[in-house]
């Protein structure tokens, strides 16, 4: 594996992170295709990763399984691994959260039937945010995000691309800040997952389970706390450290808390396509030094030390 600094040092990782992100990794655990709201479909996500020097890919589409076939076909034709993943959705103490799926089993029944009710909230839910905006005077909003969805569920950004198409901001972020988070015109407040359930349908599939970008999460460190103890208790494996929406100094704070609570350390970039992405796949720095690997013991990653 590649070099890194030693990821309890903070100071040290500002430091050096102008190096640290000139030195990719060829592993990503976080990715999304057209089957949620990525927008290339799991062939071309493949394709694309493989061209990007990744060879270990997990594609995590939101509350779906279905595209991991067309996606490991593509992933034994282009040489590299695909990981069966999925993004669940979840609630906990009133606030949204992901908990990620690593080598989950698409055919157990628990989480094939969790997965399939998550879906179908999904379409009330954005009837309520339809609704929502409409009164703030956004017409025609819930036809233009199915539309933007057109292979698969229904989310936020899909809502946030009809916007931008309609003039009402220049990018995904303005529009979730200005629109569709609470306190804004198009927030709905809905019930996902149970954490515990979230957590039980990956490790019942044979899955490792992890926290989604935990640096997206204004919980403030006491509730940040809780969850991690909560999530570690009910079997989670691991948290994203580094992840596209990190910042270098949150590899470094969130490198701690793995550490603090004996979970293993992922990584991935989020990519959901061109232009709206945070970071480029094959981009990822390393784990910083001193992270375990939540891909420690997989055989896939006898293919990241050639």
């Amino acid at each position: 594996m590649l070099n890194a600094v030693f990821c309890y040092d903070s100071q040290l990782l500002t430091r050096q992170s102008s190096n640290i992100l000139n030195m990719p990794t060829q592993i990503d655990l976080h990715s999304h295709s057209t089957i949620s709201d990525g927008l290339l479909t799991p062939v071309d996500l493949v394709k694309h990763a493989a061209e990007k020097g990744v060879r270990v890919l997990a594609l995590t589409d939101h509350d779906d399984l279905s595209g991991l076939a067309e996606a490991e076909q593509a992933a034994n034709e282009h040489g590299i691994k695909l990981i069966k993943g999925v993004e669940i959705s979840v609630t906990w103490r009133k606030r949204t959260i992901h908990v990620v799926g690593l080598n989950v089993d698409p055919s157990y029944p628990p989480l094939a039937e969790g997965l399939s009710l998550i879906r179908e909230g999904r379409h009330h839910r954005a009837k309520g945010i339809a609704a929502a905006l409409e009164k703030a005077g956004v017409e025609g909003s819930l036809e233009g995000a199915y539309r933007h969805a057109s292979e698969g569920i229904i989310s936020r950004t899909h809502f946030a691309r009809y916007l931008i198409e309609k003039g009402y901001a220049k990018d995904t972020k303005a529009v979730f800040k200005r629109y569709l988070v609470k306190g804004k015109p198009g927030y709905f407040e809905h019930q996902w997952a149970e954490l515990s359930e979230a957590v039980s349908w990956i490790t019942g599939s044979g899955g490792a389970a992890v926290l989604a970008h935990p640096g997206r999460y204004d919980f403030g460190r006491t509730n940040m706390l809780l969850l991690l103890e909560e999530f570690r208790n009910l079997g989670g494996a691991a948290i994203e450290v580094v992840t596209g929406s990190h910042t270098p100094d949150q590899y470094g704070e969130y490198a701690k808390y793995a550490k603090q609570f004996d979970l293993a350390s992922s990584l991935g970039s989020d990519y959901h396509g061109p232009g709206h992405t945070y970071i480029e796949m094959g981009k990822l720095p390393d784990l910083p030094t001193g992270c375990v690997p939540v891909w420690r013991d997989w055989p896939e990653a006898q293919l990241l030390e050639h």
